[in-house]
């Protein structure tokens, strides 16, 4: 479970906006890779029940990452999305892209942070000190939370995704390499919601078809 200590930590050497930051979307044959940045309350003596459940995403089901969504919205003193979309992957690989969408995570922040707490992956120009955390998400209430932000959002994505390009099952996979997913391509090939540089994706002819294509669009968070 996740705990305080790191924010605590770094309360105590005098830091004041420490945000937790996260990715999810690494791994898909399709959609964009989505960062979260979030930056919880200092001072807190015990962990509040609004803070309890939050958790390592993958640790939770949509439900309970929709609720507590809600509480991190009500209580963080900052939240921050970053998206680095299909188009950029293919274009500079799915680690720079990762990257970039930390950045922009962090960026969108209300008020900069004073000091990242990362899910282990490398950042290279965060422009404040940071500390990366392997399985961050699972012991880091900061990370833990960017972590629900950033998956939360690009499900969302990837639900208007399905609407927009019906018959893969974008709703259901989320653009992972399923069963089901692998089937539709092979027997539809490729969509413009697909990474073309990824394998098996190189190679097969994009798949047309008449309607208004993804969107793409962000869901709000409010920050």
């Amino acid at each position: 479970m996740p705990s305080l200590e790191f924010e605590r930590s770094l309360e105590r050497k005098g830091y004041h906006r420490v945000a937790g930051v996260d990715e999810v979307g690494r791994g898909p044959l399709a959609g964009p890779v989505l960062a979260g940045a979030v930056v919880l309350p200092q001072g807190l003596p015990d962990v509040p029940d609004w803070l309890v459940d939050v958790n390592d995403s993958k640790k939770l089901t949509a439900r309970q990452r929709n609720r507590c969504l809600q509480e991190i919205r009500s209580h963080a003193l900052g939240i921050g999305v970053g998206i680095a979309h299909r188009d950029e992957i293919d274009a500079i690989g799915i680690g720079n892209a990762t990257r970039r969408a930390l950045y922009r995570a962090l960026a969108d922040l209300m008020r900069p942070a004073d000091y990242v707490l990362a899910d282990y992956v490398p950042l290279f120009e965060p422009g404040v000190p940071y500390q990366t955390i392997k399985s961050g998400d699972g012991l880091s209430y900061s990370i833990a939370a960017a972590s629900i932000v950033a998956k939360v959002t690009r499900d969302s994505l990837m639900e208007e995704a399905d609407r927009n390009y019906p018959g893969y099952g974008f709703s259901r996979h989320k653009g992972y390499a399923t069963p089901q997913h692998l089937r539709q391509l092979s027997d539809r090939g490729p969509c413009p919601m697909h990474r073309r540089s990824f394998a098996p994706l190189r190679t097969m002819p994009l798949f047309t078809m008449p309607g208004p294509g993804a969107t793409e669009i962000m869901t709000e968070v409010s920050s």
